[in-house]
């Protein structure tokens, strides 16, 4: 009996030792995409973009010798992405491998529709990481941005995933949206998705723009730009937001990492307040049956620029400037929110989460026709600003020359 069971371990741990990987690929049999772009076919069909990595022209020192394409843009069609995605092996020598994706671009045409039923298969599919960000070609196709390409980052999508990321965190009024992200704001109550937007400007003549010439300009004819936030009701675009709609967005739903805001002097010109720590607390409550929202926003930052005489070695003097940031701000603030309100007329902001936070049993009546009410909600806005440092001058030297 002993002599059994020894035999029936050794075989185990042999057995340990000698499995393989039963579904392993080699990397020369995949096409390694890092970027894809959704569409909507001239016959009702997905149409499925791919720009996949051209490794013999990114790896080691000697990459891009021959002066190919660092991509490869592949395309099909089918009545559901991953028939589209399938096709594009009638084409291409390697099958399309996702796991890497840094961007996935959705023509706007796409999006007006839904996005519910391609974003199921992304988030099904098992190769796929969500990480990934997401953005919305404004008044394009995503194939139109998949293909241009970029300077300084070799590949277009290492390009794009690049700038989103730094844009999100230097300048307010974009937001970096990842695959996880957007579906729980889908399927949440009292909060609607948004996705940062794209476009392409092309100057020129288009296909010079978008050849090899391209990037060998300094002043190159095709440029991406990331623009300010689409509105999604649901699924669903139906709007967009302008700069200040956007930079309200980002400060209300806790996503502003730093930015520029310019602010009055006391006696005119005007001085540069830069955001460095921004926090917002969201409080909800139904008074008399109607829902109302307080925001408390605190903002720490520094004298970035200034063109205005003002002495900035008087405390009085930083108190005048964080006045005029705090009035000016939460100007701005309920000026953009109504107009969500009254254009957009979802709730992006997250007002309804607040409520059903704060009163769940108020909620259950209101979230049954909340756009509504969110169109009538009154906004109570507290700004309070503090200037903590005025770089490495105090007074500019700008008075010198006065």
């Amino acid at each position: 009996m002993k002599r059994s069971l020894t035999i029936l371990i050794m075989l185990i741990v042999f057995l340990l030792f000698t499995t393989g990987c039963w579904n392993s690929r080699e990397l020369n049999e995949l096409a390694i995409t890092l970027a894809m772009g959704l569409d909507r076919a001239t016959d009702g069909q997905y149409l499925v973009t791919a720009q996949v990595v051209n490794p013999g022209e990114v790896a080691g020192k000697g990459g891009g010798a021959t002066g190919h394409s660092p991509v490869i843009i592949y395309q099909a069609t089918g009545k559901t992405v991953f028939e589209a995605i399938r096709r594009i092996t009638k084409e291409s020598p390697r099958k399309i491998y996702p796991s890497h994706l840094r961007i996935l671009v959705i023509g706007e045409s796409l999006a007006k529709e839904g996005l519910g039923k391609p974003l199921d298969l992304l988030s099904r599919d098992w190769e796929l990481r969500s990480d990934f960000n997401i953005a919305v070609a404004k008044g394009m196709r995503a194939e139109d941005i998949l293909k241009v390409p970029t300077s300084l980052e070799k590949i277009p999508a290492n390009s794009l995933f690049s700038t989103l990321e730094t844009s999100a965190k230097a300048w307010t009024a974009t937001n970096a949206v990842t695959l996880d992200e957007l579906i729980a704001n889908i399927v949440m109550d009292g909060k609607q998705p948004v996705l940062t937007g794209i476009r392409a400007d092309i100057k020129g003549d288009k296909k010079t723009a978008l050849g090899k010439q391209n990037v060998e300009m300094i002043d190159f004819p095709a440029r991406l730009r990331f623009q300010e936030l689409a509105v999604f009701d649901r699924d669903k675009l139906v709007g967009w937001l302008n700069e200040k709609q956007s930079i309200t967005y980002s400060v209300i739903t806790n996503k502003e990492h730093s930015t520029t805001v310019n602010i009055t002097c006391p006696k005119g010109g005007k001085a540069v307040y830069e955001v460095k720590k921004s926090n917002t607390e969201m409080k909800g409550k139904v008074k008399n049956g109607k829902p109302e929202i307080d925001l408390h926003i605190y903002v720490e930052g520094d004298v970035g620029e200034v063109e205005c005489q003002i002495d900035l070695t008087k405390p009085e003097s930083i108190d005048q400037l964080e006045d005029s940031y705090e009035k000016g701000s939460e100007k701005m603030f309920q000026q953009s929110i109504k107009q969500v309100q009254e254009n957009n007329k979802v709730d992006i902001f997250g007002f309804g989460e607040a409520i059903h936070r704060a009163d769940p049993i108020a909620w259950k009546q209101l979230k049954k026709d909340w756009d509504k009410h969110f169109e009538n909600v009154s906004v109570n806005i507290k700004v309070q600003g503090e200037i903590r440092r005025v770089g490495t001058i105090s007074n500019s030297f700008l008075d010198k020359l006065k």
